[in-house]
Formats: structure tokens, sequence, C-alpha cells
């Protein structure tokens, strides 16, 4: 009798709890930069709902790191969201084009 699954490793246990941790808080600041400046509200209506929604984005993440194929996979996507987010928020501050 075999199983489908692999044992995972002690190192890509720990990395994906540390992508979680790590990676999902980095991507929740990421989404709160980009929802503050983007969100067709009032200045504080968007403080305000982008750092309620960036715990919905932490939780996301966390669940998506584990249920990715690998921890490096899992690295990537994150590491691209947050990249895209955060030049997406602080770009247009650079440029002089901020909404």
């Amino acid at each position: 009798m075999t199983s489908k699954h692999k044992a995972s490793s002690p190192w890509s246990i720990t990395s994906r709890v540390l992508a979680a941790l790590l990676g999902g808080y980095a991507l929740a600041y990421a989404f709160t930069a980009f929802f503050t400046v983007y969100l067709p509200l009032a200045r504080p209506d968007r403080v305000v709902f982008s750092s309620l929604v960036c715990f919905a984005v932490w939780t996301a993440a966390a669940i998506y790191v584990f249920a990715a194929r690998s921890a490096s996979r899992a690295w990537l996507v994150l590491l691209g969201l947050i990249l895209v987010m955060g030049l997406a928020a602080y770009l247009p501050n650079d440029l002089g084009v901020r909404p």
C-alpha cells in the first residue's frame, strides 16, 4: 500500500510556516498600501477599509501557502504579488500621478 503524497520534510514545513507568517504579513501590508491608494472612497474610509481587508488577505495567504504544491512555489507566488502590489501602490507617488 503506497501513499500518493510524499511526506514533507522539516525544512519544507519550516519554509511554509515562515512564508505564512512573514510572507503573509508582507502581502497584507502591500495590499493595504494598494487599497489605500486606489479605492474610490474618502481617505479615512480607504484607510479603515484597507486595514480591515488586510486580515482577510493575510489569512488567505496562509491558507494558500499550505495548499501550494511546494514551498518554493508558495514563496514565488507571494513574492510576485508583493512586488506587483507594492510597485502599484508606491510608483504613482514617485511619478506625481497618485490618485
